[in-house]
């Protein structure tokens, strides 16, 4: 994650919806109305409904109907970031500046969840300071990328946090941002240094580098690549077998592919998808990132979640009409969440996430 929200002020959006409503009109997010009442038969509420769809190849029909709309679920936060569709039916996401986690829930809205998120400390200090990227492991519970402690842990059912990253070689991480478990349960993280109070010129700061790891089942901790000056989203292909990682500098915004060892650090990659052009005109940088099922990238850049096929292909963009900074599949897989900016947002898709 990489701040770059705007100070606009917003208001709590809708209540809930029955079902999926088919429009594609959309208004800018400045102005945003409630949607008018469709018959009771159909829904019983409705969204407010922000953004649009840009369509820039063919193959984009085939992932969203071309009369999917975007739907703004719930407003109010400072800077949202790292959903994830939990066991339970609901959606947990971060709201860093604020050191909260939320949970939606469709017919209730959003509540708070959890608070401290991501510094528990009793001294105050400023940046970015709570839980970024959240996961869940392969039973459910829920895993924080924690800016402020500079760790990764995991909730246990008593509402303690177990450590499970928190030094490399005795230095302390710099602020680990997002993460992704592999079928077998190990976890990838990137820790870039927005979460330190002065960044990269902070004096706290112990690591000479901004690493990708690894840290295996057995709680091994593994440097992957010391390599990207700022490593941000990341994710898995389904076979697995490529490492997707977003770098969200503004002096080389690209998304970079690894082929994924057996075991050892990465090899020098490639780009995947130079997002340079986009960001000359359009907000925001590559960021967080997911993967569909045929290995096709949901990732937030410039202009919001770019849908690049599993060749790279730009094949359009779903914009929400704000900066996007993650994405999650939720619901059942096809329904895909963004965090933009104060708000939480979600479009139905004719595709689903990754298992």
């Amino acid at each position: 994650m990489m701040n770059t929200r705007t100070p606009t002020a917003l208001l709590v959006a809708g209540v809930a919806i029955a079902g999926w409503t088919l429009s594609a009109q959309t208004e800018p997010p400045q102005k945003v109305a409630p949607a008018k009442q469709a018959p009771a038969k159909q829904v019983k509420a409705a969204y407010a409904r922000v953004g649009s769809v840009e369509r820039l190849a063919p193959g984009l029909d085939a992932l969203v109907s071309s009369n999917a709309v975007i739907e703004q679920l719930a407003c109010g936060f400072t800077w949202t970031e790292g959903p994830v569709w939990m066991p339970g039916g609901f959606l947990l996401f971060s709201d860093i500046p604020t050191n909260a986690v939320y949970k939606w829930e469709e017919g209730k809205g959003a509540s708070e969840y959890l608070r401290p998120s991501g510094y528990t400390g009793s001294t105050p200090r400023g940046g970015e300071s709570g839980a970024n990227g959240l996961t869940r492991d392969s039973g459910g519970r829920l895993v924080l990328a924690q800016h402020g402690d500079r760790r990764v842990v995991r909730r246990e059912s008593n509402g303690k946090f177990a450590v499970l990253a928190e030094y490399y070689r005795l230095r302390r991480f710099n602020s680990p941002n997002d993460l992704v478990f592999d079928s077998r349960g190990n976890l990838y993280f990137t820790d870039p240094p927005y979460g330190l109070p002065k960044g990269m010129e902070d004096r706290d700061k112990e690591m000479p580098f901004q690493g990708v790891y690894k840290v295996w089942k057995n709680g091994e901790i593994e440097l992957l690549t010391p390599n990207l000056s700022r490593p941000n989203g990341i994710a898995l292909s389904p076979d697995e077998k490529k490492l997707y990682v977003a770098v969200s500098d503004p002096a080389k915004p690209v998304i970079m592919v690894f082929d994924v060892p057996a075991k050892g650090r990465l090899g020098e990659g490639r780009v995947f998808f130079d997002a340079s052009e986009l960001a000359r005109t359009k907000k925001g940088l590559p960021d967080g990132l997911k993967v569909d099922r045929n290995g096709t990238l949901f990732a937030t850049g410039p202009g919001g979640v770019l849908v690049l096929s599993p060749e790279g292909q730009h094949l359009g963009t779903i914009d929400p009409g704000d900066v996007v900074s993650n994405c999650a599949w939720g619901g059942d897989g096809s329904v895909l969440y963004m965090t933009a900016n104060h708000c939480l947002c979600r479009i139905k898709t004719l595709t689903r996430g990754r298992p």
